[in-house]
């Protein structure tokens, strides 16, 4: 079985929703993987799932639930990891700043919050880079808002809410 599946297999209940006591465990050690990667500049991992697994001191399966959660950050993670095996090898560059963006991005505090940053980033930049991604996502319209009463912008003649804002 790949290890992706085997993960979520364990990682969520028959209910879809997330075994408490399973991802507590896993987010330690990811964020343990994390610390690391900052504190010692790491700027690419590579080598088999197995191989990672010993370096990170994790089980291949939560090597693979680690990929899932960097692989938006980083390029040349497999996809779909549904594919991944402890003999997959795994080659990619980290780009702390992308890596710090997709963390905000995700919400995830606990790894944003990391002192580790600071090897990286000044606090300046760290909230430059968190300003900037709270601002990509956004959006600012130009266009006055149609309101339900006015006319409707094709020109019918009726009301918005009775033409193309009819639900």
């Amino acid at each position: 079985m790949a290890l992706y599946e085997a993960w979520k297999r364990v990682s969520i209940d028959s209910q879809n929703q997330p075994v408490k006591h399973i991802w507590d465990d896993y987010m330690a050690k990811e964020k343990v993987v994390y610390a690391n990667i900052l504190k010692k500049k790491i700027t690419r991992i590579e080598g088999t799932v197995t191989k990672l697994a010993e370096e990170f001191r994790m089980l291949p399966m939560h090597v693979a639930a680690f990929l899932d959660g960097i692989h938006e950050a980083v390029d040349g993670v497999p996809e779909p990891l549904d594919g991944v095996t402890e003999e997959t090898e795994i080659a990619f560059d980290i780009d702390f700043a992308r890596l710090y963006k997709q963390m905000v991005a995700y919400k995830a505090e606990e790894l944003y919050n990391l002192p580790e940053w600071e090897t990286i980033f000044t606090p300046e930049e760290q909230r430059s880079l968190y300003t900037e991604q709270k601002k990509s996502h956004t959006v600012v319209r130009n266009d006055p808002k149609i309101g339900r009463n006015d006319p409707c912008s094709c020109n019918s003649g009726k009301k918005y809410k009775k033409c193309c804002g009819a639900v």
